[in-house]
């Protein structure tokens, strides 16, 4: 039967993808679709090959290598959303197009004139090594990204990365460090479409339960990460990292009390500093008053 040879032509087709060959990989799912009509995998092979084609038709519009790698790692956020809107879910599937996607990615941020590199530093490092971690190419994405972190301590994205490779390496000590920072510093600055641990993708859930919007996903996720104990890595912070925390605790509980319509934001944010102030209170051994007060302030920021 003619039905008989759609899985092997959809196999030929998830292998051209891996190889970043969209052309014969829509070909193959073409004459899969001949064989076999009525196949919900065909179908969704074929839907997903006409969204990145138009993205990579798209590129051609763009001049440098470095916009047309943003654009095909933008475009794969919004296939997250896609797949929401087109039946079924096949694994293989989506395997090898987030494959040829961050492979095509991946070749733009490359074809970057040396001097261009240079120049961006930590930003080629991130991208580059968003990619490798995307390809399962751990080692490699880990030195781009621990280059990254090394230039910009402070930066959340480039912490979260580097915590999403360590975690997909079975690093899970190291993932949860750096994942809790992250979040720390800047949770609006992370793409969690982009990360991939058990974890994160776990605490996510968690916060879509309350119907929250997106926009405010990343900013609940370290809360219930102190709640859950999966942000369990924690340590004593230095005189000047326990004096910027005060400050940012009191200037967000002003922010709080002038903005009350940006609660929605700003109440996770200020959640989490209890969280961290409570943390560096017990390591230090300081007085049960001093932890008694942050408490009371949790329970009277959650009426």
């Amino acid at each position: 039967m003619t039905e008989e040879r759609a899985p092997s032509l959809l196999a030929l087709g998830y292998e051209c993808l891996k190889n970043a060959d969209l052309g014969n990989a829509s070909r193959f799912f073409e004459e899969a679709l001949h064989e076999d009509f009525d196949n919900a995998e065909v179908l969704f092979s074929m839907k997903c090959a006409q969204f990145w084609q138009g993205c990579i038709d798209e590129t051609s519009q763009l001049e440098k290598p470095l916009a047309k790698g943003d654009h095909i790692v933008a475009r794969w956020k919004s296939f997250q959303v896609f797949l929401t809107r087109i039946p079924g879910d096949f694994e293989m599937a989506r395997y090898a197009f987030k494959r040829m996607v961050f492979s095509v990615a991946l070749d733009f941020f490359l074809a970057i004139p040396d001097e261009e590199k240079e120049a961006l530093d930590a930003e080629f490092d991130l991208r580059a090594g968003r990619c490798r971690k995307a390809l399962g190419d751990y080692e490699t994405a880990q030195q781009h990204l621990e280059r990254a972190v090394k230039t910009r301590k402070d930066d959340a994205r480039c912490l979260a990365e580097l915590a999403d490779c360590h975690g997909l390496s079975g690093e899970q000590s190291a993932s949860k460090v750096l994942f809790r920072e992250a979040f720390f510093i800047g949770p609006d600055k992370i793409d969690i479409e982009l990360l991939e641990s058990d974890m994160i993708q776990k605490l996510a859930g968690k916060v879509r339960e309350r119907e929250l919007s997106e926009k405010e996903v990343p900013e609940w996720i370290p809360v219930y990460g102190e709640l859950t104990g999966l942000f369990g890595s924690k340590r004593e912070l230095g005189p000047q990292e326990s004096s910027r925390l005060n400050s940012s605790m009191f200037q967000l509980e002003n922010d709080l009390r002038e903005n009350p319509g940006l609660a929605a934001t700003l109440k996770p944010r200020l959640l989490n500093r209890y969280f961290w102030i409570l943390d560096h209170l017990e390591a230090s051994g300081a007085d049960q008053s001093r932890s008694d007060k942050i408490l009371l302030k949790i329970r009277l920021l959650d009426e």
